[in-house]
């Protein structure tokens, strides 16, 4: 700390800070500025100059971190409190009232269910924390598990609030988890690509991949000059406040200087959401930046616990898709791919075509039967859509278009890759492969296994796998672990250096969480969530095994009790450890000197079973502080008061949960008897 600053100096930094602060959430907010962009600049330019000449006055939040930082070298990797899930997809009235249905089905009601509705942005899911209301830690949305941390690009973002004012009845959180979706608007969009043009850069193909771009620059002083916005659409994890519903959410946020988006519609029944849908699809192209659907969502907090998640998205919540993008051009030929699990997926040739800003030449056909009910024919005019990231697909053919010379296409009898038969399950559509050693399946499986959610081994990229399996040098994953540099060094586009950097990369993989170990094997169904979920649940894959060594119909119901599994996902997990050559192959892993790190369970502790909330503010130790000593022992924090709460830890100046504590007739304690209690027991 620099010594002997003037406390006039001081003043004048906290006086701009607290000023800066208020006129962006003015400005980028509620659109309402009080002072003119020259002088927001000059006030700006003049704490930037004071900041310089004093660094003992730095701080985090300062609205001069708004032009970015010094450079990372690489972007950190967080976990999210609470996954943030994608969405189940509709794309017609007739699956919105069908997802209505369910939900009064599963909530066992005929009583009208209330919604709210808001636009699908076309942008990139962040989460940003807030501790006491500071800004500390922005990450991207990941694989919905991990993101990874860009804290300071996010600060960049003008109408990201840097630090909470104390809202509308509402004091701050001491933690409060937000998420939203970072977009560039339209008409900035066309104006960044033209200064890249002038610069002779690439343009960017559309703006999310220009937001996403944006949000992953190691200099966040690029990110600066990248015109980002974000609107905020709900959170995660919440400490202090009391939320009923989703409106009351996105109410809370707003008053606490979130940006909410305004075409939200709060509390409507499913006819009114059919009605504003077809109100968004009108307005979708005279909006200032891109929506690709709708977003329904059930808003009774109460009704989503009971509804739940499955592990890939929550039961409450839709997406009701706009029509896709699309355009028309030819099928030059048809080829059939075979994946992971040995499914034989025919792929349409295109003539090239650009969709939405992005080049497509290939598009899937999903499977024969796809095939036959459209009658895709090599040499056909068809229809192709592309919508956000999905993998472009044939729609319809172009009948009027056929000149007599277009071929029909069979799928094939025998896999294409090894000439094994294929056979087709009688709940499936797809045709597979038999042979689990089919350079083909062997290749994906390497490439799953090598991938960064699973051993991320720098390094073995595609390419190289290609290579490794059809020169015979891998047959299994497990082969990854014998590759030397003598035989890596002789391979194309290989040499001494990056044999040895692969050989590096290749044993510091062989420690690996038991969640990633569990992903990396390609069982079926189980993505990272699942595999996290396991992982959990058994701790060590020994526990796991000795479930799906019983009786098959025993361990499919045993492993269905687990939340979030579901049968289809349970049979995989039975079918794959009971096949010898599966377990086989683990085996080998161990051999090789992998090793599975797992999370030190706890023993069970004094307070198991009860449920503490905090409120106010603790004497000698912080609420993250009090949290952690009671799930030590064995105890669980909640954030709001209810029947099951067992006691009300009430710090000074508590707030609204000390009289709902008091309403309930909940135990209220102090952080004193707390200690005690923890002897007690």
């Amino acid at each position: 700390m620099q010594k002997h600053i003037d406390p006039a100096v001081i003043k004048k930094v906290e006086d701009l800070r607290q000023a800066l602060h208020r006129h962006n959430y003015r400005y980028y907010v509620l659109d309402d500025p009080e002072i003119s962009d020259s002088e927001y600049d000059r006030m700006m330019q003049e704490l930037i100059e004071l900041e310089a000449a004093f660094p003992g006055l730095s701080s985090p939040d300062s609205p001069t971190l708004r032009v970015g930082a010094t450079p990372l070298d690489k972007f950190e990797s967080v976990a999210h409190s609470l996954p943030m899930l994608s969405l189940n997809n509709g794309f017609n009235d007739t699956d919105i009232i069908e997802f209505d249905r369910r939900i009064k089905k599963n909530l066992n009601t005929d009583d009208e269910i209330i919604y709210t509705a808001e636009p699908k942005l076309d942008g990139v899911a962040v989460e940003l924390i807030y501790e006491n209301g500071r800004l500390v830690t922005a990450s991207t949305r990941g694989d919905g598990i991990n993101g990874e941390v860009i804290t300071s690009n996010v600060r960049t973002i003008r109408s990201v609030p840097m630090l909470i004012e104390n809202g509308k009845d509402k004091s701050i959180p001491s933690l409060i988890e937000v998420r939203g979706e970072v977009f560039i608007n339209l008409e900035e969009f066309r104006r960044l690509n033209d200064e890249r043009l002038g610069q002779n850069l690439h343009p960017f193909a559309n703006p999310r991949n220009a937001s996403a771009g944006s949000l992953r620059q190691l200099d966040s002083r690029i990110t600066a000059k990248r015109p980002l916005e974000i609107f905020f659409f709900g959170v995660g994890i919440v400490s202090d406040l009391v939320l009923e519903s989703h409106w009351d959410t996105l109410v809370a946020l707003q008053d606490l200087g979130f940006r909410i988006n305004p075409l939200i519609k709060p509390k409507i029944t499913i006819k009114a959401v059919l009605n504003y849908y077809r109100e968004l699809v009108e307005k979708r192209h005279q909006l200032p930046y891109d929506i690709d659907g709708m977003v329904i969502k059930v808003d009774s907090f109460r009704m989503q616990r009971h509804l739940g998640s499955t592990s890939r998205s929550p039961r409450w919540a839709i997406a009701y898709k706009f029509k896709a993008l699309q355009e028309t051009t030819r099928v030059t030929n048809i080829e059939v791919q075979v994946g992971r699990t040995g499914a034989l997926t025919p792929v349409a040739h295109l003539v090239p075509v650009n969709i939405g800003g992005a080049k497509v030449s290939r598009a899937t056909l999903h499977n024969e039967d796809e095939i036959k009910r459209k009658d895709v024919r090599i040499g056909d005019t068809v229809l192709v859509q592309r919508a956000g990231d999905v993998i472009p697909e044939v729609v319809k053919v172009i009948g009027s278009k056929r000149t007599g010379e277009e071929k029909t296409f069979k799928m094939p009898h025998k896999c294409p890759v090894c000439s094994a038969s294929v056979v087709r399950a009688e709940d499936e559509a797809a045709l597979r492969c038999i042979n689990t050693a089919c350079p083909a399946q062997v290749k994906e499986r390497i490439k799953h296994f090598a991938s960064k959610g699973a051993f991320d081994i720098d390094g073995l990229g595609d390419k190289l796998v290609e290579q490794l399996v059809d020169k015979g040098l891998l047959f299994s994953y497990a082969d990854i672990f014998r590759l030397n540099e003598d035989v890596l060094e002789n391979l194309e586009r290989m040499g001494p250096k990056s044999a040895k950097n692969l050989i590096v990369a290749i044993d510091k993989s062989k420690k690996i969480m038991f969640s990633r170990f569990l992903y990396a094997l390609g069982i079926r169904y189980v993505g990272e969530n699942a595999a996290s979920i396991l992982a959990r649940e058994y701790q060590r894959l020994d526990n796991l095994l000795s479930v799906t060594v019983i009786d098959r119909n025993n361990a499919i119901e045993e492993l269905k009790s687990i939340k979030e599994i579901g049968k289809t996902i349970a049979s995989s997990i039975v079918d794959f450890f009971k096949q010898d050559a599966n377990l086989k192959t683990v085996n080998r892993l161990f051999a090789s000197g992998v090793e599975i790190l797992h999370d030190v369970p706890k023993e069970p502790g004094g307070l198991t079973g009860k449920v503490f909330v905090l409120t106010g503010t603790l004497e000698n130790m912080t609420r993250s502080e009090a949290k952690k000593v009671i799930e030590e022992a064995g105890g669980k924090v909640s954030s709001s008061v209810s029947r099951n709460t067992d006691y009300l830890i009430a710090g000074s100046s508590p707030g609204s949960k000390l009289k709902q504590a008091k309403d309930l007739g909940v135990e209220i304690i102090d952080e004193t008897t707390l200690r005690q209690l923890m002897i007690d027991v």
